[in-house]
């Protein structure tokens, strides 16, 4: 796959915030101020991704939020980097399928989070969750393999791996991508595991262990164009198997990667990074996020105000 020089410095940061509010009541958690003067995680990402080369930021939100979102957030972006909105819609799928599912109240996922940006992307793009804090090396890192040429037959990918223990929450169960990797960091396979706990140092779910130190996937995929054309092919598959009873199972990246490693239409280099994930999954993990980036700023990390 081969590009040309100037295609390569353009790499936006996808922001996936659709799902601001839903999972805790109290406020918008991607809002709740984490940093000494008023920052939110998403403050921290993007500091990080301009500081690593990104140049664009397209923020995957819902229609209804965009003026309260663009108030508190996009306004303050866009001082600093180029800003786009891109909306993620129940009703956003093939017409055919619209009365079918009518009845459905639950987002269709990260997948369709991703094509939502069609149009707006035309240069490769790495793509976070807003309410996760990856760490500097990360944006390095993906950054560096996303301005790098990648002469292969199929889709050239990368994820950036996460260590299980450093991503449990004290406060419930977590939903992650557990991976299976080769010794020449190629991911071979990614099974999206729910409700994994934290117990006597373990990580267990269903009453099963799983080592602590398995690699997974934090949402943090760095993609190129091409693959939002493989989306929406597959959301298409994806619908026409879907029982019109289920209003629930998602279209999700981890599943749709999953698929096309075992079809081998894809190539996803696994890079890694030693710093520690934190994010707010429970709006009791607000507390150590604070803290977590309290020391990062005594650290010297982040200036004080960003």
């Amino acid at each position: 796959m081969k590009r040309s020089e100037n295609q390569l410095k353009d790499v936006t940061l996808v922001v996936m915030a659709a799902g601001i509010g839903s999972r805790f009541g109290g406020g918008i958690k991607q809002l709740e101020p984490v940093g000494p003067n008023g920052e939110i995680i998403m403050d921290y990402s993007i500091y990080d991704a301009i500081q690593a080369g990104f140049n664009k930021v397209v923020f995957v939100i819902r229609k209804d939020l965009e003026k309260d979102f663009d108030e508190i957030i996009g306004q303050r972006m866009k001082k600093k980097i180029h800003v786009e909105y891109a909306f993620q819609e129940l009703s956003n799928i093939p017409s055919q399928y619209k009365e079918i599912f009518k009845e459905r109240k639950k987002p269709w996922g990260t997948g369709q989070a991703i094509l939502a940006c069609k149009g707006l992307i035309h240069e490769p793009f790495l793509v976070i969750n807003a309410d996760d804090y990856y760490g500097k090396e990360a944006y390095q890192v993906a950054y560096q393999y996303l301005t790098t040429k990648h002469e292969c037959d199929v889709l050239p990918a990368c994820m950036v791996g996460f260590i299980l223990k450093n991503t449990l929450s004290d406060n419930g169960g977590v939903t992650r991508g557990i991976c299976q990797v080769s010794l020449d960091h190629k991911l071979v396979d990614i099974v999206e595991t729910h409700n994994i706990e934290k117990r006597n140092n373990h990580a267990v779910v269903n009453d099963q262990v799983i080592d602590l130190d398995s690699i997974v996937s934090m949402n943090m995929w760095g993609l190129y164009p091409e693959f939002i054309n493989v989306l929406e092919d597959k959301f298409q598959i994806f619908l026409e198997k879907l029982d019109s009873t289920d209003l629930k199972t998602e279209y999700l990246l981890p599943t749709i990667i999953g698929d096309l490693l075992k079809e081998q239409q894809i190539r996803v280099e696994v890079l890694k990074s030693q710093d520690e994930w934190f994010g707010v999954t429970y709006k009791e993990d607000k507390e150590s996020v604070k803290e977590s980036i309290h020391k990062l700023i005594d650290k010297g990390v982040y200036p004080n105000h960003l």
